[in-house]
């Protein structure tokens, strides 16, 4: 029967390769939703937005040792029998699995809010990003929903194009949970220097128009006029096919340090990536999703090993997972590098510089540097990122 890997992102990819490396000979299908095979998603709201969205260029490169891997594309896991060992898709192939490797992702969070759906879309897909290139025209007046990272990254490309940008959310300020206030605070005195307007603590009550949006309500009253929205109000975890296995999915499929399933039934499953909650000894026994870019890297390799040893019929590792978090972003003519958990802070603290001008921002909880945040000065953290991987030996 061999391994089925559901999901083909980044860590369905390096699980596989794990597997090979680990000496698992055996047949393995990956089954992905979407047509296309893995390929890299941060830059469809920064350069690939920006200048146009080549497939071929975001493919990752695919290891010789996968050469025979069946792929399935455009047919999502729609059910699941892990007592059975089976996953069901959309067209209603049932395949059955020695092991299965869970690395189904998210997918965006979509706001059921009254008006037209034509002209509202998100930024997780090829298709979602072309759609949204095609209209980004210099005269376009794009209305982003929500300030994280994807939004702030789109508001940008839209203005580097010569559309109008202007950015609604309910926070105080963008990107406030992996950077703060302070910093938050900074970034939106640099995205209005560029001409984006911001309407913080507000929320979208309608969206007007016959054919399309045309306009938006919000919550205040302001009526606002919108070409196209971009919807980058946070993820759901594609759990669903999951369900009815008895498995923890109260966010995303919780698992051990191994990465493998906290179920009987699941005796040879494991999960990666940003749909696995999972803990990570450099901040403590509890378990998170954390969904940023190196994690799938991460825990694709862990769970492959661990799979590769349970289906040798041996003990996988087992000790203490600690893998670094890392995102980056790139806004304008900045790079914001981080390395840790920011969000998790209880104090921090401007290390060096200023933060409406290049700088490193210190984040600390109880037990010292939990995460750190460098505008324009990615070469300068590496001693930081020592210092947050110093807290595995406390």
């Amino acid at each position: 029967m061999g391994v089925v890997i559901v999901g083909a992102g980044l860590g369905g990819l390096r699980a596989a390769e794990t597997l090979r490396a680990k000496g698992y000979t055996g047949a393995i299908t990956i089954v992905g939703d979407e047509p296309h095979h893995p390929y890299n998603r941060p830059p469809l709201s920064k350069e690939a937005l920006l200048g146009g969205v080549d497939v071929d260029g975001l493919l990752f490169r695919r290891r010789e040792s996968l050469d025979d891997v069946e792929w399935i594309l455009g047919n999502a896991a729609v059910a699941s029998d892990l007592s059975a060992r089976t996953v069901t898709l959309a067209d209603g192939t049932v395949l059955p699995f020695d092991g299965l490797v869970i690395a189904s992702g998210i997918r965006p969070r979509r706001l059921p809010i009254p008006g037209p759906k034509d002209g509202r879309t998100c930024l997780r897909t090829i298709e979602e990003a072309r759609a949204v290139r095609d209209r980004l025209t210099p005269d376009a007046r794009v209305l982003i929903l929500g300030a994280g990272f994807i939004g702030c990254e789109a508001a940008a490309t839209a203005r580097k194009l010569g559309a109008e940008a202007t950015v609604v959310a309910l926070d105080e300020q963008p990107m406030i949970r992996p950077l703060g206030a302070e910093l938050g605070a900074a970034m939106r005195r640099r995205h209005e220097d560029q001409g984006v307007h911001f309407h913080l603590g507000q929320s979208i009550e309608a969206f007007h128009g016959d054919d399309r949006v045309r306009s938006a309500t919000l919550s205040d009253g302001t009526e606002l006029p919108a070409d196209i929205v971009i919807e980058a109000v946070g993820s759901v975890p594609n759990v669903e096919w999951l369900e009815g296995n008895g498995l923890d999915l109260s966010d995303g499929v919780l698992v051990d340090s191994a990465m493998q399933v906290s179920n009987e039934a699941g005796a040879n499953v494991v999960a990666v990536g940003d749909v696995a909650r999972h803990p990570d000894a450099l901040f403590g026994p509890v378990a998170r999703r954390i969904e940023h870019w190196n994690i799938p890297t991460e825990t694709g390799r862990r769970a492959g090993a661990t799979l590769a040893a349970l289906l040798a019929g041996e003990e996988p590792d087992r000790g203490p997972f600690t893998a670094m978090p890392s995102f980056w972003s790139d806004q304008y003519d900045h790079k914001i590098q981080s390395f840790g958990l920011p969000g998790l802070a209880t104090s921090t603290r401007v290390a060096d510089g200023d933060v409406d001008g290049p700088c490193i921002v210190e984040y600390h909880d109880d037990r010292g540097l939990v995460g750190v945040v460098g505008v324009d000065r990615t070469q300068d953290l590496v001693p930081y990122r020592k210092e947050i991987a110093a807290r595995a030996d406390c």
